[in-house]
């Protein structure tokens, strides 16, 4: 396996076409896996007030949308992007209809496509930057992420440490030979209901620390969350600098 500084622009397109394949086949098991609230989020809940305009990038099926409606805000806005069409039916099935909530649904591909250029008090990453390929395109995106930004805005991204754990490391299927992947790029195979094979990058502390560099935004907290031993996940928390 070739490990590179620098990801070109036909690795990424293969990795992301990757991901796309993967989620348009196991949809269904992904969101019926998916139920439940992150325990990491409760941690933000004390940060936000009503009314609160979301943008989350790579929504899924929408479960982040549902938990921030159950908080008793009584004025939310949610944007929710994603490059899966069947998962965001999932999303609008599970959002439509909840009071209090105003929902905009979008199909839009964050790696191939730029942010919705708006402003929000809310912008999260959410299970999405390990399966951004190339170290440069994941900071480009929490760069632009942080530029959606309205005054007094928050900006928080996860994560997901999964090399660090051996039930994960053990999915990891071997790259070809001509692979030119970067380092702590992977293939994980999927177990439940169809076979298949999804691209997932390893964020170290060290690239974590780069992401929150690139955002050119204060960090306020960062902690780790999530998963049957309560780390998988490390997030940031971040707000502009005081003038």
């Amino acid at each position: 396996m070739a490990q590179k500084i620098t990801m070109d622009e036909q690795t990424a397109h293969r990795l992301n076409e990757i991901n796309r394949a993967f989620y348009a086949q196991t949809a269904p098991d992904f969101h019926a896996t998916r139920g439940r609230a992150w325990i990491g989020w409760q941690r933000l809940i004390p940060r936000l007030r009503a009314p609160l305009q979301v943008l989350d990038i790579g929504c899924g099926n929408g479960r982040f949308g549902v938990f921030l409606a159950e908080q008793s805000l009584k004025s939310l806005t949610y944007h929710g992007i994603d490059n899966s069409g069947a998962l965001l039916d999932y999303a609008g099935s599970a959002l439509d209809g909840l009071p209090g909530v105003s929902t905009n649904l979008e199909l839009r591909d964050v790696v191939d496509a730029p942010l919705p250029d708006s402003a929000y008090d809310l912008v999260v990453l959410f299970g999405v930057l390990h399966h951004v390929p190339g170290a440069e395109r994941r900071q480009r995106l929490v760069r632009s992420a942080a530029e959606r930004l309205a005054p007094g805005g928050l900006l928080v991204f996860a994560c997901w440490r999964f090399y660090e754990y051996p039930r994960f490391r053990e999915r990891i299927v071997p790259w070809a030979a001509d692979d030119a992947v970067e380092t702590n790029d992977y293939l994980l195979d999927w177990r439940r209901g169809s076979t298949a094979l999804r691209y997932c990058h390893y964020v170290d502390d060290a690239e974590h620390a780069a992401l929150v560099a690139a955002s050119g935004l204060i960090e306020i907290e960062r902690y780790r969350a999530d998963g049957e031993t309560g780390d998988v996940n490390q997030y940031s928390v971040l707000k502009q600098a005081a003038d």
